[in-house]
């Protein structure tokens, strides 16, 4: 049995938090990856797809994100129609008269 003092044990733990980190990034490069290459077949590329996201204000997380490229295809292209819009026409012509592209469901409210 081997026994660690404070300091030595403090120490293993480093490593611990380090290889958790790593995990967490290999599994974040997974999710970018998926994403990159289901938003290719919808003609876009990685970094536009999520700015138009964002910018049209869909907060969905990069797990989210590549979860729906795998299990839901149709509401991937629904996400990828949107911000094919929004890059193509602009903010306020992607929400447009308060009609949206087929299959898309907004929340957004339009204030008089």
């Amino acid at each position: 049995m081997v026994l660690l003092t404070a300091p030595l044990r403090v120490r293993a733990r480093l490593t611990d938090r380090f290889w958790r980190t790593q995990d967490l990034l290999q599994y974040a490069r997974l999710w970018i990856n998926r994403i990159t290459a289901a938003s290719q077949e919808h003609g876009l590329k990685y970094p536009s797809f999520i700015s138009n996201l964002v910018k049209c204000q869909v907060e969905l997380n990069r797990k989210v994100l590549a979860d729906l490229a795998i299990y839901e295809p149709k509401t991937f292209k629904s996400l990828a129609a949107l911000a094919k819009r929004r890059r193509e026409e602009g903010f306020a012509a992607a929400l447009g008269d308060e009609k949206e592209p087929a299959g898309i469901f907004s929340r957004v409210v339009h204030y008089q």
